[in-house]
């Protein structure tokens, strides 16, 4: 995995230091000394929960950290492929926006993906849909952000097969989110 693209940009040392008593340089030290770098994610997490008695969050930040930084895993990438994710917030109620994915007919004008299933949908909360490759997989998310007026969509694509792949998909994910807002958003 060396020579893909630089990571993003993680979280700072006295943030890390401040959440868990420890710098990013420390944790390395602590997890190449637990022996984490013939672990598999789990391990490590695993050492973390036990050793270290971090919280839950902490636990998966610290140890996909150490993989990126170990070059045992890249950016965006997951046990069962890679994932990327896009939000938007949208000045247009959450029942709106809701079905604006929901409904086959209101997604065709800005999404024109008609081989999607949707395989669970809560209403005003969250969808779950097989792609139309049929592999991948994108779970829709929506926060009612100021009541009735505006929301916060996230979409969440994954089991994607590569880090090229995750770059394609956020820029159509910005790109359809943009045509929805517009469209959802208009005088």
């Amino acid at each position: 995995m060396s020579g893909s693209k630089p990571q993003r940009e993680r979280i700072g040392d006295h943030s890390v230091d401040e959440a868990t008593g420890k710098t990013w340089a420390q944790w390395m030290k602590a997890l190449d000394r637990a022996g984490a770098a013939s672990m598999d994610h789990k391990e490590i997490v695993a050492v973390l929960t036990d050793g270290f008695r971090i919280g839950r969050w902490w636990c998966q930040m610290v140890a996909v950290t150490y993989e990126q930084e170990r070059g045992l895993r890249e950016v965006n990438q997951r046990r069962d492929g890679f994932a990327v994710s896009v939000s938007r917030t949208i000045a247009a109620p959450v029942d709106r926006l809701y079905e604006a994915w929901s409904t086959a007919m209101e997604r065709s004008q800005w999404l024109a993906e008609p081989r999607l299933q949707i395989r669970k949908a809560t209403e005003n909360e969250l969808l779950r849909i097989t792609w139309s490759d049929g592999l991948s997989s994108v779970e829709v998310n929506f926060y009612e952000k100021a009541k009735g007026s505006k929301t916060q969509v996230t979409v969440e694509h994954s089991r994607l097969r590569s880090a090229e792949d995750v770059e394609k998909k956020r820029e159509f994910w910005i790109g359809r989110l943009t045509l929805l807002r517009s469209l959802l958003e208009e005088p």
